[in-house]
């Protein structure tokens, strides 16, 4: 039986931005924001949400960093890469995990990513397994 008395994850309230990276532009100045928020710097208030797996047509990766050296939640996952990938349509960068590199040298700024699904993090204390986005190199098929 659920204890009703324990709030909601955190995790699970963002699951809409995690998920869908789902930002908010306002519709008064065009300032896209990741993570979303309410009321944007010019003061307006009328912000819609969008989701960047729907606006965005190419993710390009900017910077990266390789993490050797991790707590323990993560060491199944090293060497952890994060990068800052911008969205060229609407202008905005993320910081995202960076996935399935086999050869880090394979990794320079400027190369095209692709949105992947993948598990962010376990919760070994509740068994609860987290879901988000990730990048990975993009893929071109072949045309035969």
């Amino acid at each position: 039986m659920p204890d009703y008395n324990v709030p909601v994850p955190r995790y699970w309230r963002n699951i809409p931005t995690y998920y869908r990276l789902t930002v908010s532009r306002c519709r008064s100045c065009g300032r896209v924001y990741y993570p979303p928020r309410a009321r944007c710097v010019c003061g307006s208030r009328d912000i819609e949400q969008v989701s960047l797996l729907d606006a965005c047509r190419k993710f390009r990766l900017a910077e990266f960093t390789v993490l050797h050296s991790v707590s323990v939640d993560f060491e199944k996952q090293k060497p952890l890469i994060f990068g800052l990938v911008k969205c060229e349509n609407p202008e905005v960068s993320l910081v995202s995990p960076i996935t399935d590199v086999l050869n880090v040298g394979d990794l320079q700024s400027g190369i095209e990513l692709e949105p992947v699904f993948r598990v962010v993090k376990r919760d070994g204390s509740y068994g609860i397994v987290c879901y988000g986005t990730k990048f990975r190199i993009a893929t071109r098929e072949v045309k035969v």
